[in-house]
């Protein structure tokens, strides 16, 4: 497929496996962020809701309607960013540009492997506890795809990691996500 390409910035937060790994939490760290310094919307596909096509959320919705984590940025975050859902992100945006032409940033929710849309910061997460390193391809594993898609990150973020995480594991762990991607941050 085409790649749409937008002339707003866009941030995508995905991952290589089926769990979950913390994309909420870190789509809510960056509106929190953000928001202050940004006409900022969330792009998510809505997966669980009840309705189809693309729908810019208001007061009406529900997680029916959205999606249980569009609803949850709705409900935090409503009165300050635009949320989005739709299947096909790449239609979901113009429809959003159309109705809130001032949006200068837009989150990706979950599209690590969705590329139709191209994006400026590509962030992918992975698991402290089951490493995509150390993960399989379904179905021997978690991952959705392979280990090497890893490459496509601009920045990889290990998410749930213990409290007391030593300076030699973090040592490990980068070692062992540098073998995928040389170039981004950990």
């Amino acid at each position: 497929r085409p790649i749409a390409e937008f002339e707003r910035v866009v941030i995508s937060v995905g991952n290589l496996s089926t769990g979950g790994t913390g994309k909420t939490p870190m789509i809510e760290y960056l509106i929190s962020m953000l928001k202050e310094k940004y006409h900022l919307a969330t792009v998510s596909r809505g997966y669980g809701r009840k309705t189809r096509g693309e729908r810019i959320a208001n007061a009406e919705d529900t997680a029916r309607t959205l999606g249980d984590e569009p609803f949850q940025f709705y409900r935090k975050f409503g009165n300050e960013i635009n949320v989005v859902v739709g299947e096909e992100r790449a239609l979901a945006i113009p429809h959003l540009l159309m109705e809130h032409e001032a949006t200068e940033l837009i989150l990706l929710d979950d599209a690590f492997q969705h590329r139709q849309v191209a994006r400026d910061l590509n962030i992918m997460l992975s698991d402290f506890s089951v490493p995509f390193y150390s993960d399989f391809v379904l179905p021997a594993g978690n991952l959705r795809e392979g280990r090497n898609e890893a490459k496509r990150a601009d920045a990889i973020v290990i998410t749930k990691c213990p409290t007391d995480i030593t300076e030699h594991q973090k040592k490990k762990i980068i070692e062992r996500v540098k073998v995928y991607n040389p170039a981004a941050p950990v």
